[in-house]
């Protein structure tokens, strides 16, 4: 028995954005995205890193006409008129040659031809399964979308990472959503921290208030909400699908903050140290577009954290894997 290091992805570049930034409010991040996935390959490959990459599924398309194939049957009936990416279809380029923000079927491909990492689904057009009109029905016909466009890959989804991490598994809301999952063979996801300043649901008026948004970037450099590593035998006794709760989001660099950039990083180190120790699960994830400004730094400091990760294998036999794998192991049967 050992401790393991999670590394999780959000890969949607503008599908991921759409409701609330234009490719050219956040351009620099955008166009860097594949500049970013061939770093992340390289930097992992060195320090032998499995990554999970959970995939938006209108990324897989190779054109316009490939994604028309696709689209599912029932679309989200958002209240919220702006989460709909389907309007947005019209607008986009032809292909990833011609729109570099809306595909990434070559990546996909040089990330499955690695062979270390997991491909898994961020759902088919960055589903939220907590906006007000949304319905089940909409979620499984988004899902059976993201099955199906991956299999010319001939990539199974054996894991999800919700959009805005829209789920909470102990709320009868939203066991449908898991049980749908279940449905088209997905065995695991990442949930959230444990601590409720992360636990708040979004539908919840007060979700919102100055103190919850305040609390979670102050988190990411004080010790708020303790360690947040798990024994994944214990919160998964009664679990639909896998929960494998995050740690940590990996906040980008933030030039106006550099100066606690090394408080961000003791954080993250000192709690893998203790799941190593413990024998627990440290779960990191970010998003490739929040490296695609100050990419130099932002991968200063993942090469830190990837250092320690050696550091601990060889002292702990502290081990990476992906979502599926982590849930192939008889540590959590």
């Amino acid at each position: 028995m050992n401790g393991h290091f999670v590394v999780s992805l959000d890969y949607e570049k503008h599908w991921g954005v759409y409701d609330e930034k234009t490719v050219n409010q956040y351009r620099t991040n955008l166009e860097n995205v594949d500049k970013v996935i061939a770093r992340l390959l390289e930097l992992s490959d060195k320090y032998k890193i499995k990554i999970t990459f959970a995939t938006v599924g209108l990324l897989f398309a190779k054109d316009k006409n490939d994604l028309s194939t696709y689209l599912p049957q029932k679309i989200p009936t958002y209240l919220n008129k702006e989460l709909n990416p389907y309007p947005l279809i019209e607008s986009i380029g032809i292909d990833e040659k011609d729109d570099p923000f809306h595909y990434a079927f070559s990546n996909i491909k040089k990330i499955k031809a690695n062979e270390n990492h997991e491909i898994g689904t961020h759902t088919f057009s960055h589903f939220s399964c907590h906006a007000h009109g949304q319905t089940v029905e909409q979620f499984d016909a988004d899902l059976n979308s993201a099955i199906n466009i991956a299999k010319p890959l001939e990539l199974e989804m054996k894991s999800i990472v919700f959009p805005k991490n829209q789920i909470n598994p102990d709320d009868t809301i939203d066991k449908p959503y898991l049980e749908t999952c279940k449905k088209y063979g997905i065995t695991s996801f990442r949930g959230k921290e444990k601590s409720f300043i992360y636990n708040i649901h979004s539908t919840k008026k007060y979700r919102n208030l100055f103190i919850f948004r305040a609390l979670k970037p102050l988190d990411a450099y004080i010790n708020l909400t303790g360690s947040n590593t798990y024994n994944l035998k214990k919160i998964n006794k009664n679990s639909i699908i896998f929960n494998i709760p995050s740690s940590r989001f990996l906040r980008p660099y933030n030039k106006k903050l550099k100066y606690l950039e090394p408080l961000k990083l003791r954080r993250i180190k000192k709690a893998m140290t203790y799941a190593a120790k413990r024998k627990e699960v440290y779960h990191l994830w970010w998003h490739p577009h929040n490296f695609g400004a100050h990419m130099d730094k932002n991968f200063e400091n993942l090469e830190t954290i990837f250092k320690t990760y050696e550091s601990l294998n060889k002292t702990y036999n502290f081990q990476s894997e992906t979502m599926h794998s982590l849930t192939s192991k008889n540590i959590i049967n």
